[in-house]
């Protein structure tokens, strides 16, 4: 089994049954098990500013899938979620992104792994920094702390007193 952790976000909708449906799905992905999850955050979209503020968290499961086929079954969560396609940095209903699998380094056209812009950003360092502040990120060999306490990324990361529960 690997540890992965994964960035779950929503901006346009139900932005909680968003998250909540998504964990549900992640929770019965076939040879996995959904440890925890992070509080949800109100965050500021990154790239497309004019649009609406994000929720954000980050996900805990060991899985036996391999990262290409954990990539698969994420993008078959969001369409059954309610996705549709959108613009690149632009509003979504759902968004699920591989941030990390075990110690892999993966540099392939479909995915890349860690995510490309983990130490860029704080709606991802935040949620990450409390599930796994001590995590040293195989690529560049810091800690979600370190990489959290250097992140330039300026844009406001608010914890929110919303819930989320993994739901079908």
């Amino acid at each position: 089994m690997t540890h992965v952790y994964v960035g779950l976000g929503s901006n346009i909708g139900d932005r909680i049954r968003f998250l909540s449906l998504a964990l549900g799905a992640m929770a019965r992905i076939p040879n996995s098990r959904l440890l925890r999850w992070s509080r949800v955050y109100e965050t500021e979209p990154v790239g497309k500013k004019e649009q609406p503020l994000f929720l954000n968290m980050v996900a805990e499961l060991e899985t036996a899938q391999t990262s290409a086929g954990l990539l698969a079954l994420l993008k078959e969560i969001e369409r059954h979620v309610g996705r549709t396609t959108s613009e690149r940095w632009g509003p979504r209903e759902i968004d699920l992104d591989i941030l990390y699998y075990g110690s892999e380094i993966l540099n392939d056209a479909d995915l890349k792994i860690p995510h490309p812009e983990v130490a860029n950003r704080r709606f991802v360092l935040v949620p990450m920094k409390e599930l796994a502040s001590d995590l040293v990120d195989p690529l560049r060999q810091q800690t979600i702390q370190e990489l959290c306490r250097v992140c330039q990324d300026n844009n406001a990361v608010r914890t929110t007193p919303m819930t989320v529960h993994p739901t079908e």
